[in-house]
């Protein structure tokens, strides 16, 4: 098959690590043609350019900036998106006939050019459904139902049923993410819509106790302490008000330190109180090299997720297979209509609990330090939850049985 993948994801080749790089490596592994529009913001100073790999092209198209800009910059370049992909897609691909067409939210402005490619080459489409926007922007107070958001709340969810409505199917990331789905648009048949999981390339990121400690001392982190880690984007999404809170709470509590790697909007709220706080138990980074930033959150005993408690669609975050991988246990601490938490739980290698209540979180954490011990199994449990359910192979034949040849 020829598999066109749209992205806004900047990436200039296959063979890096990530839900969707590894789930096409997979597809070009079974011999399948892969092409990919990958774009590069205008702050990068790339030009549009091609590049190949065995069994895959990689478009790369320059775009206005969407990230770290202003709102009107912001929108104007993600209204312009999907005219931008399809001048591409009729210069470049011209020749191409696409059999199938893969495409994640966000963002959900590349309508038309999906369904473009699918008028022109009738061929089939997959959604797989990363993002519920613009119900996500209104949980968080940057859209709203009424007043003069109402108009932008309103354009941005035609964009989405309109992207649903030209999808043969819609792959989403967890039963709560189905069913949301199917609730809140009657129109979509529930034939449509299946679960086709966050999956990763099934590799084994732990080390051994001798890297651990090499690592814990290069990056000046206690040897003899149950070390908690949240690495990733630090953004509204993530609550961190509420997990600044938890911090506060925690300051005094020397059988355990905290870890914090990444970056996002949010990061300088973290700044600030360390900066007034100066923590002796937590530690706070910029986001590191990919080899560190592995081998760091490895080096480490708990994965941490925290959620918005505000949300009303179901989030399952990815960095969630990262911890696995890993090996590590996972506490997460997130709003009631996720359910990542059941699958943490139900598959018996961490812990949850909602971020609106600090005294749960002490209490889970407590509950960790006192079964330190035990954490062996947690681990051996995480790893083996992401072999069963999480690999590429998994969401590979998920997609490949739909597909009608």
């Amino acid at each position: 098959m020829n598999i066109l993948f749209l992205t806004l994801l900047d990436f200039d080749t296959l063979n890096q690590s990530g839900i969707y790089t590894d789930l096409l490596r997979k597809f070009a592994r079974e011999k399948h043609h892969i092409y990919v529009i990958s774009p590069a913001e205008r702050r990068t100073g790339k030009k549009t350019q091609v590049l190949k790999e065995k069994n895959a092209m990689i478009l790369k198209i320059k775009i206005g900036n969407i990230q770290k800009t202003n709102l009107i910059e912001k929108g104007i370049s993600t209204i312009t998106l999907e005219y931008i992909f399809i001048h591409a897609i009729k210069k470049y691909f011209a020749n191409v006939k696409f059999n199938l067409v893969l495409y994640s939210t966000p963002p959900i402005t590349l309508q038309k050019a999906v369904e473009y490619v699918k008028k022109r080459d009738q061929a089939q489409t997959y959604l797989l459904l990363k993002d519920i926007f613009p119900q996500n922007a209104v949980d968080l107070g940057m859209l709203k139902k009424s007043g003069y958001k109402k108009l932008i709340y309103r354009y941005f969810r035609i964009k989405e049923k309109k992207l649903y409505a030209i999808s043969d199917y819609i792959g989403c990331m967890s039963e709560a993410n189905k069913n949301y789905i199917l609730k809140h648009n009657h129109e979509i048949s529930p034939q449509r819509v299946e679960v086709c999981p966050n999956c990763i390339e099934m590799l084994d990121m732990s080390i051994d106790e001798n890297e651990k400690k090499r690592m814990r001392k290069k990056y000046e982190i206690p040897q003899n302490t149950i070390v908690f880690v949240y690495g990733g984007n630090l953004g509204k999404p993530q609550g961190i008000p509420f997990l600044i809170k938890c911090l506060k709470q925690l300051i005094n509590n020397k059988e355990i330190f905290i870890l914090i790697v990444g970056d996002g909007t949010e990061y300088n709220l973290l700044e600030k109180f360390f900066n007034k706080y100066q923590p002796s138990n937590m530690k706070l980074m910029k986001r590191l090299p990919k080899d560190d930033y592995d081998q760091m959150i490895a080096s480490c005993d708990v994965g941490m997720i925290f959620l918005d408690h505000r949300f009303t669609i179901p989030n399952f975050p990815s960095r969630l297979l990262n911890y696995m991988q890993a090996k590590l246990p996972v506490l997460a601490v997130t709003d009631p209509n996720t359910d990542v938490g059941k699958v943490i739980v139900d598959g018996d290698f961490g812990w949850w609990c909602e971020s609106n209540d600090i005294y749960n979180v002490n209490r889970l954490i407590e509950k960790v330090v006192s079964n330190k011990t035990g954490l062996g199994s947690f681990k051996e449990a995480s790893y083996n939850f992401l072999m069963k359910y999480y690999t590429v192979e998994t969401a590979y034949k998920i997609i490949i049985n739909k597909i009608k040849m």
